[in-house]
């Protein structure tokens, strides 16, 4: 795929993120303003219990405590709320993040393989080349074409594993994309790295780990139904 399509497909893929993010964040920014809201009323819940507990029946204590219990309950729904749309907003920039990885891999792979096959070609013109004026050489020598001029068996030997040395280095494509890592970046799988290429998630909700690289637990495609890590296999088995 050229370089003009992966950027273009990317590009696509992140069109409406901003807008994703965005709407994310003004719910956030809500639910803020709703748990100041409740932390105020909690407050003078409390000022006024206080003030009052000593002239208050016991029936009139409880119903009081019941109040300021279910206005921390509601805080605590709405910083649930926060929270849950936080890991969204990770989600979804973590989603793009992949993928970008994925596809700088695809295309550096594309590359190296045209570079491979241009330097293939060039080492065949310049071994033709090469064989040519050979043949020249001995064609215009005649009779001295055992001379000093033609190459021993043994130099004919290096210079043949010589060719071959270089073709095979030439050859040798680099398989992990060579980028900087953000020491920050959180890390996952077996292998205990950041992500990138495809990743699957384990549906046991108390897996440590959570997310694995396809490569790392032997999968080549997404399986059907649910889908648990070696580790917590492993765990569910001694159960």
């Amino acid at each position: 795929m050229a370089k003009g399509m992966y950027l273009e497909h990317y590009l696509d893929s992140i069109e409406g993120l901003p807008c994703e993010l965005q709407r994310n964040f003004s719910l956030m920014e809500d639910l803020d303003n709703r748990t100041e809201e409740k932390k105020t009323e909690i407050s003078e819940l409390a000022s006024e219990y206080i003030a009052k507990v000593r002239n208050l029946a016991s029936e009139e204590r409880v119903q009081h405590l019941k109040k300021i219990e279910n206005a921390y309950n509601k805080c605590k729904e709405y910083s649930d709320d926060k929270v849950q749309l936080a890991m969204q907003i990770y989600e979804m920039v973590d989603k793009h993040i992949r993928r970008l990885d994925a596809d700088l891999a695809r295309f550096e792979n594309d590359l190296q393989e045209k570079l491979d096959s241009g330097s293939l070609d060039s080492s065949d013109e310049k071994q033709s080349r090469k064989d040519k004026n050979i043949k020249e050489k001995r064609a215009s020598h005649g009779r001295d074409k055992k001379g000093s001029d033609q190459d021993s068996p043994k130099q004919k030997k290096q210079k043949n594993g010589a060719n071959i040395s270089e073709s095979l280095l030439a050859m040798h494509p680099s398989d992990v994309l060579d980028m900087p890592v953000d020491p920050n970046e959180p890390t996952y799988c077996l292998c205990s790295q950041v992500s990138y290429g495809e990743m699957i998630g384990c549906d046991d909700s108390d897996c440590p780990i959570e997310w694995f690289h396809f490569a790392c637990v032997g999968l080549t495609t997404k399986p059907k139904g649910k889908w648990y890590c070696p580790r917590c296999t492993q765990e569910m088995r001694k159960k």
